[in-house]
């Protein structure tokens, strides 16, 4: 009888590990692969995804490394369109650019003339609902 419980007990948790697994992948699957299509025409990724769960009027922040003789660019994305504004500023806090005084543009283009460590913050939009996963993607290509 008690092997009989645990044997549920062990089904019951291998079917919840599969089955929410599945479905909470999927939606972010489906955004990074969205979000690629905004780092292609011959930028690299750079292999670190950044993404945060928001709420509300709360920002991420990332820290990143840029150097020299590259050109970058930052995308944006999140599921159901949610609207992000992000923000880049050096380790001094000085904004080298902010989406929202570029019509809350989702990506950013721009070459390094020197190595950098950045911030990057991103926030939902006001009025893009309680909450939602923002995604920061970064790709590069050489400035020849």
């Amino acid at each position: 009888m008690k092997s009989n419980r645990t044997i549920t007990f062990f089904l019951a948790v291998i079917f919840s590990v599969f089955f929410t697994s599945g479905t909470n992948s999927q939606p972010t699957e489906k955004i990074y692969a969205d979000c690629f299509l905004e780092i292609q025409n011959g930028f690299v990724h750079n292999s670190q995804p950044m993404k945060a769960l928001l709420t509300g009027s709360e920002v991420a922040e990332f820290r990143t490394t840029l150097f020299e003789g590259n050109i970058y660019r930052i995308a944006t994305c999140s599921p159901t369109d949610k609207k992000i504004w992000f923000s880049v500023y050096d380790t001094n806090n000085n904004i080298l650019f902010s989406s929202t005084h570029q019509n809350f543009s989702s990506s950013w283009d721009f070459k390094m003339e020197g190595n950098m460590e950045c911030v990057i913050e991103a926030g939902l939009m006001p009025g893009s609902g309680d909450s939602g996963l923002a995604l920061v993607l970064i790709g590069f290509k050489n400035a020849q």
